[in-house]
């Protein structure tokens, strides 16, 4: 069955990847043979992952399913934090409590 965390916020695949140790397994879903022609591994800028309150990026709105990047550390962190402006709200956060 799938989780939801208390609280996740949708990034394009582009401002996750400034991030200087991005390293991730996106894949974008195969084609069909009505779709124009062109490579679908790589994301573009209308893709979206999802940044869950543990600093882990998802495709989806749960929290432990099609993980794309769960290297946890410092820098990660501080990236979020700081370059992204992530934060859990306090009204969300007190809620969990």
């Amino acid at each position: 069955m799938s989780n939801m965390g208390r609280y996740c916020k949708a990034y394009p695949v582009e401002r996750l990847q400034e991030f200087e140790g991005w390293t991730d397994n996106y894949r974008r879903p195969e084609k069909d043979e009505s779709s124009q022609s062109g490579d679908d591994t790589q994301p573009t800028e209308n893709d979206y992952l999802f940044l869950q309150e543990n600093f882990i990026v998802t495709k989806d709105i749960f929290i432990d399913e099609d993980v794309v990047y769960d290297n946890i550390s410092p820098q990660w962190i501080d990236f979020c934090k700081n370059t992204l402006d992530f934060k859990v709200p306090s009204d969300v956060a007190q809620a969990g409590d």
